[in-house]
């Protein structure tokens, strides 16, 4: 079959162009840069004015098409974008499209002669035994817009509240509300542990992450206390029936944004979100401000009076 030489971005061309990748099986995984690659070849043959289909991974993409779906006989050509050429599932997709043009693109070679790799007409490497490295395609992907970061700090503890503790339902149903929003979510852990690299040693590490979020959901009490310390709205949950600490917290900092877990449904939460990225991060600059300049808080002049009232009974 004759292949195309000159691909370049002057004449529309006729045909449907299948894109596939590890994105399209089912037993694959889709990666940022399969992702951002996929998106490059995309806005290529948009420029050239060539139709293209998508196959999804069912597990992945549900409502797309998927690889198993895909007609061989509506494509001219089927390109394979990003990853490793190497396995099964690629081989398959050789026998499953025989009278396409197959091309991959993007792509690392490890061994030419593997069948994975020769069952492709062309292949378009970033990197192969021998060749000279080309840079890869999510390098020069276009850009989205940046959905908000939030960072997600819990706790599924708090044994001390006994019966009224609501706390895995609580996380339950932040993580699934959190995990259908557009947004860039960090999982954060208030414990420090210098031993443990996914946890930060120190205060300074932790509250250096915490100052770049654009929202803190948290049910923890000094979740709050430090998204609001470094200015940063927080959308806080009080996990225990009836309210405890991290209510009663809120209040004192005068911070509206708290949510019992009674009401902690979607349409809830969804309201404070909309509140927390809006209005509310010129709220949260204005408490980290009070706190800063604040006179000595009510806890220290109490522990004062009380240090100064044992020196003296000390002394008696």
């Amino acid at each position: 079959m004759s292949m195309p030489t000159d691909w370049t971005d002057t004449a529309p061309r006729a045909g449907r162009v299948l894109l596939t990748g590890w994105f399209s099986f089912l037993h694959g995984e889709a990666t940022v840069g399969d992702l951002l690659s996929l998106d490059r070849v995309r806005g290529a043959l948009d420029r050239w004015g060539i139709a293209y289909d998508t196959a999804w991974s069912g597990g992945f993409r549900p409502h797309g098409l998927r690889l198993d779906e895909a007609d061989p006989g509506r494509y001219r050509a089927v390109v394979f974008v990003c990853g490793p050429l190497h396995g099964p599932q690629i081989e398959d997709l050789h026998r499953r499209f025989p009278h396409c043009a197959r091309i991959a693109v993007g792509v690392s070679v490890l061994d030419g002669d593997d069948p994975a790799v020769r069952g492709f007409h062309r292949v378009l490497a970033r990197d192969a035994p021998g060749a000279r490295p080309r840079r890869d395609l999510a390098v020069s992907a276009p850009r989205s817009p940046a959905p908000p970061v939030v960072g997600v700090a819990l706790t599924r503890g708090q044994g001390e509240y006994g019966g009224r503790r609501r706390h895995e339902a609580a996380g339950d149903a932040l993580t699934a509300w959190v995990n259908g929003k557009d947004c860039a979510r960090l999982e954060l852990e208030t414990r420090l542990d210098p031993d443990d690299w996914r946890l930060s040693a120190t205060v300074a590490q932790f509250e250096a992450v915490v100052a770049r979020l654009d929202l803190l959901v948290t049910n923890r009490l000094h979740g709050l206390v430090t998204g609001l310390r470094a200015g940063v709205p927080v959308l806080a949950v009080d996990a225990v029936a009836g309210g405890a600490k991290l209510t009663a917290q809120a209040r004192a900092c005068g911070w509206p944004a708290l949510v019992p877990v009674e009401t902690a449904g979607a349409e809830e939460l969804d309201r404070w979100w909309e509140w927390c990225l809006g209005e509310g991060r010129a709220v949260a600059r204005q408490r980290a401000e009070e706190f800063r300049s604040a006179p000595e808080p009510e806890l220290l002049t109490g522990l004062a009076e009380a240090l100064d009232g044992a020196a003296a009974g000390a002394a008696r």
